[in-house]
């Protein structure tokens, strides 16, 4: 039997402080690397990255929320990016009966660390925002993704626009960063890991300026 059609895989669960009372909270992921709390709702978001070798620009990783606790299924291994059924395991579904992610974020982007903002140093329309470092593609011929993005959401929780935030980390098809992981400081600056450069980046907002040091 493939690994990831294991009963016991592909899950979220959680469990007590003590290793106890293990509950399945969803099901049908793949690879969650990001996670944090939406500071309002008090819903779980998470970054997914999907399956290699269907084609260079399918499927698309993901940006999830977790909003039916212990019903949502998310898809993995039957349908990738939430909209493509896998030509291995998809027969006999469709997409329609797993839950859809909240926000597509590009063929094989590899979003990994993310966070909502809380902090009160950059402007207001990045409060409670989502930012997520995507690592790039690694098997694409054209490189995708190596940045930092914000999603900004409605009040709801749905996604209203995922626009860039830090770019340059590509050049002419060449890595010279690769983000990793964001946490936010007491001041409400922005820590940024690269693993590419072996640098966290320290991101910080003015009167009319923005700065990153590393």
């Amino acid at each position: 039997m493939s690994a990831c059609r294991r009963p016991t895989h592909a899950q979220i669960r959680r469990i007590n402080l003590d290793g106890s009372g293990a509950e399945i909270v969803a099901r049908g992921t793949r690879q969650i690397v990001g996670m944090d709390w939406h500071p309002v709702l008090k819903q779980l978001y998470f970054t997914e990255n999907q399956r290699d070798w269907l084609s260079e620009d399918l499927p698309e990783d993901k940006l999830n929320r977790l909003t039916h606790l212990g019903k949502d299924n998310f898809g993995f291994p039957h349908c990738g990016g939430g909209n493509v059924l896998d030509p291995q395991f998809g027969w006999g579904h469709s997409c329609d009966e797993f839950t859809p992610p909240v926000a597509r974020l590009g063929p094989h982007s590899a979003p990994l660390g993310m966070r909502f903002y809380t902090g009160a140093m950059f402007p207001k329309e990045y409060h409670n925002a989502i930012f997520i470092a995507r690592h790039g593609s690694w098997n694409r011929s054209k490189k995708f993704g190596g940045d930092v993005v914000v999603v900004k959401l409605n009040p709801d929780g749905t996604v209203k626009s995922v626009e860039p935030f830090i770019t340059g980390f590509l050049e002419n098809n060449k890595y010279i960063g690769r983000p990793v992981d964001i946490e936010l400081m007491k001041d409400g600056s922005m820590l940024i890991s690269d693993d590419w450069n072996g640098a966290v980046y320290r991101l910080t907002y003015g009167p009319q300026r923005i700065s990153m040091r590393r």
